[in-house]
């Protein structure tokens, strides 16, 4: 007699169908069936078209340096500065 009892779920059954009406649940039905077969023949097509052909992986464009940001000290490639710790004045 826990929670999931089947007396439980014959109560939220009957609740649903008086809120929601079967034209409802028969539509939403349908839709989640139809939704579960378009993502099932997704995943199949998405196995099957890398096998048939890889394309070369794409070159990154050369990035722009910015003058102002060099002069700053700051790099366009990511790369990290030293941070200077500052001085203790004890």
């Amino acid at each position: 007699m826990g929670i999931f009892d089947w007396k439980h779920w014959i109560v939220l059954l009957v609740v649903v169908v008086l809120v929601f009406g079967t034209k409802k649940l028969k539509n939403f039905g349908s839709d989640l069936g139809e939704s579960i077969k378009g993502f099932r023949k997704a995943m199949n097509e998405e196995e099957v078209k890398p096998a048939e052909q890889t394309p070369p992986p794409a070159q990154p464009a050369a990035p722009v340096q910015n003058t102002a940001q060099q002069a700053q000290g700051h790099t366009i490639e990511g790369q990290a500065q030293p941070v200077q710790e500052p001085q203790r004045k004890d």
